[in-house]
């Protein structure tokens, strides 16, 4: 008899490829989500959709009677109340899986370890806050909810993602730096190169999510993140060789960023203290990420299929043009 996966969201970036590596490994798939964006899955008769907001608890309920979830795999728990309700409306499927995130370590230190790392803490304003800065709480007081849901019996489980990238990316992050590499013949990073922010292939978070449902354990949590780690000059020059260019990487200092009114932290994806994840545990359930240069090529032709250019996060080329001629007077 055929599982069957319900993805609350569904048709933006971790969803959808969720969606694929279910169908991929023979689960019947039904995504539940407000219809707000364009449905990839619309032309694919193997998909269900089930429209309604999921902050909505008696839509959600009609979702899971319609439906009838072995899995349910929840995307878009922005908030705890979210998770709240998630897993009293799902309290008897097999598994329920929320993804949860690397920022909801409350502790800098190298690796984070689940179990080991506290998590943040969250204020009730927090709670209900849409802020950034409340996002690492938020995320954080879910998975405490879905521990204290595993104590009662539910089969729940969280992933925690760190930054992910991949295909179909709609936050541009990775395409600031992709667009850089394949426009400019010299790419100014920040500091010496070797910083270190933890990056997640997104096929790889997708598998993460069913491999949890399948063989996690109730009340855990996992790490997904890429096996061997890059520093962001190690991204950039994945990137060039996936592009087949080549490129001169520019190293900048806090003094020679200044003089261009710009600082690392305005360079996308630069984070000053490292940011590791420990993958143990998710590995020993079976599941292996992708090799970076196959990732790497994979993002590539996406963006260049796509219209993503990472202009969001434009630092400004006329400032590093900038930084690039106070360089080469030293």
């Amino acid at each position: 008899m055929t599982d069957t996966a319900l993805v609350v969201g569904g048709t933006r970036f971790i969803g959808r490829h969720a969606v694929d590596d279910l169908l991929d490994h023979g689960y019947d798939v039904a995504i539940f989500n407000r219809g707000n964006h364009e449905n990839p899955f619309a032309e694919d008769d193997r998909v269900t959709h089930v429209e309604g907001d999921r902050t909505d608890d008696t839509a959600l309920k009609a979702a899971k009677l319609s439906v009838e979830p072995d899995v349910v795999v929840d995307c878009v728990a922005y908030h705890p109340a979210d998770v709240e309700a998630a897993v009293e409306i799902f309290a008897d499927v097999d598994a329920y899986v929320y993804i949860s995130s690397g920022a909801a370590y409350g502790r800098e230190e190298i690796p984070k370890r689940e179990g080991e790392t506290p998590l943040c803490d969250c204020t009730p304003e927090q709670a209900e806050s849409d802020s950034s800065e409340s996002y690492g709480p938020r995320k954080a007081e879910g998975d405490r909810i879905v521990f204290d849901a595993a104590m009662d019996g539910v089969n729940a489980m969280s992933v925690r993602p760190c930054i992910v990238y991949g295909p179909d990316d709609y936050t541009e992050r990775l395409d600031y730096w992709i667009d850089r590499v394949e426009t400019s013949d010299r790419v100014v990073v920040p500091g010496d190169g070797t910083n270190v922010w933890h990056r997640a292939y997104v096929k790889d978070v997708a598998s993460a999510l069913r491999v949890v449902a399948e063989r996690g354990t109730p009340g855990e949590a996992y790490n997904v993140g890429d096996r061997r780690l890059v520093t962001l000059e190690e991204m950039v020059d994945l990137i060039a060789e996936a592009a087949d260019t080549t490129v001169e990487v520019v190293h900048a200092g806090e003094r020679e960023l200044a003089a261009a009114d710009l600082s690392a932290d305005d360079f996308v994806l630069y984070r000053d203290y490292p940011h590791v994840l420990d993958t143990n545990k998710l590995a020993d359930l079976g599941w292996d990420s992708t090799p970076l240069d196959e990732a790497m090529a994979a993002s590539v032709d996406d963006h260049r299929d796509s219209d993503r250019d990472g202009s969001e996060w434009d630092p400004g080329r006329d400032a590093e043009e900038s930084v690039l001629e106070i360089l080469d007077t030293l």
